[in-house]
């Protein structure tokens, strides 16, 4: 990998780490909803313009249906679900647990166009990725956060499913336009809830500075140096960042927030890592003479 591949990779492996840091912060005193206008509305307004500029607003229109699906899977309903979750859970324990996405993505890819089949290689990575998450829910959650890991789990098989959708009927079009227009119709859908619920009184600066974070850094410009990656390095091989998130959700939950760090949380994590590296690999035969996919498998799109 190049130079260059390498920055992208590490700077990515970074902004799509902190996120579930700077969401526990903004949700102790914006509501999930508000929190989901904030992020959406600030970064499409970066985005959108450069995109009608360039033209790549109309053909994603034609394709509505299907951007609908995948805004609803990638932001929507993920991004209200993590400030719901964060409010009940540490960051990187919430971090932890979107590193099943991998997983989920495994299993979906079965029945895919490109059927790939479930070898033994590929089966223990599932059951060790189960285990891990097993591991986190036994040990690290409370006996009162069954729905917070309900509406992590939901988070999960949202973020397997966005690629999916995205490589199937949206990989022809430009990346930039698809992912302006769903952070737009994001916004759009939210902003009644958003406004409703938000707080009476401007919140704190450390809550401002969060969110400005999220929203700017973590959104837009995380996207365009994604796309600058996969184009960089390919996209299998950009699936990697998925493996580096977790450790770094963990790293600042730690640091920053003073969240515990457990045994059951290194086990569960290596578990998980672990299973997720065995069960996103390629198995031997026909299926891997197809070209890399458009999109990565099980990346998640936008933390």
């Amino acid at each position: 990998m190049s130079r260059r591949g390498w920055l992208l990779f590490a700077a990515m492996a970074v902004i799509w780490g902190i996120p579930y840091l700077l969401i526990k912060v903004a949700v102790e005193e914006v509501a999930p909803a508000t929190l989901v206008l904030a992020r959406t509305g600030l970064a499409a307004a970066l985005l959108l313009p450069v995109a009608l500029a360039r033209g790549q607003v109309r053909p994603v229109l034609s394709r509505w249906k299907p951007l609908l699906a995948y805004t609803v899977a990638e932001i929507c309903g993920p991004w209200l679900l993590l400030g719901y979750a964060e409010q009940r859970l540490s960051s990187s324990l919430t971090g932890l647990l979107i590193a099943g996405v991998p997983l989920v993505g495994a299993v979906l890819a079965l029945g895919g166009a490109d059927r790939e089949r479930l070898g033994p290689r590929r089966l223990l990575g599932l059951l060790l990725g189960l285990a891990g998450v097993a591991a986190l829910v036994g040990f690290e959650v409370g006996a009162g956060d069954g729905r917070a890991v309900l509406a992590v789990a939901v988070v999960v098989v949202g973020y397997a499913l966005g690629p999916v959708i995205l490589s199937r009927s949206l990989a022809d079009l430009p990346a930039p336009g698809v992912v302006a227009v769903s952070l737009a119709l994001a916004g759009l859908a939210y902003l009644p809830a958003g406004l409703i619920e938000a707080p009476a009184t401007w919140p704190s600066g450390e809550v401002i500075a969060a969110v400005l974070v999220l929203a700017v850094l973590c959104t837009a410009v995380a996207f365009l140096l994604f796309f600058a990656l996969i184009a960089e390095v390919g996209p299998a091989r950009s699936t990697v960042i998925t493996y580096v998130n977790p450790a770094v959700a963990v790293l600042l939950g730690v640091v920053v927030l003073d969240e515990a760090f457990t045994v059951a949380t290194a086990v569960g994590f290596v578990l998980i890592l672990l299973g997720s590296v065995l069960a996103t690999s390629r198995t031997a035969g026909p299926a891997l003479e197809a070209a890399e996919p458009a999109v990565p498998a099980g990346q998640p799109g936008r933390r």
